[in-house]
């Protein structure tokens, strides 16, 4: 799959009293522009839900910070599956300000399924979803 990318406006609630980007809201927009990315290619939690009997739960996030973003900044947050494992993806993150670098992070989500008890448990990536990201 070709880079997803999505923009957001900084607004007055994302910063901090110093007036920069609170660094949560990062890890906010790595998640709402990876449901983006499913929804972009016919997806969308509940599909997979019903569809794979799955989900993606976060195991493991990250960032890196370059530069700082402030109130009415725009960035965008461009992101891919950079890796497929049998049992995880983890999908990379870079956000610029323009073409200026303000940070980079990642995600690792695993895949898991329902069990017959209502919880769930790790498996193999469906072949399928995968299929969505690698065209």
């Amino acid at each position: 799959m070709t880079t997803f990318k999505r923009d957001f406006t900084v607004e007055w609630g994302d910063c901090d009293d110093a007036g920069i980007v609170f660094y949560p809201n990062f890890f906010y927009w790595f998640d709402s522009t990876f449901q983006a990315m499913v929804r972009s290619v016919g997806l969308n939690q509940r599909e997979v839900r019903s569809r794979f009997g799955a989900v993606t739960p976060l195991v493991d996030v990250g960032a890196t910070f370059k530069s700082p973003v402030t109130y009415d900044d725009v960035i965008t947050v461009y992101a891919e599956v950079e890796e497929w494992a049998e049992r995880r993806f983890r999908i990379a993150y870079t956000v610029k300000c323009g073409e200026r670098l303000v940070a980079t992070g990642f995600e690792k989500r695993a895949w898991a399924v329902y069990t017959p008890e209502g919880g769930i448990k790790g498996a193999s990536v469906a072949p399928e979803f995968k299929a969505y990201f690698q065209k």
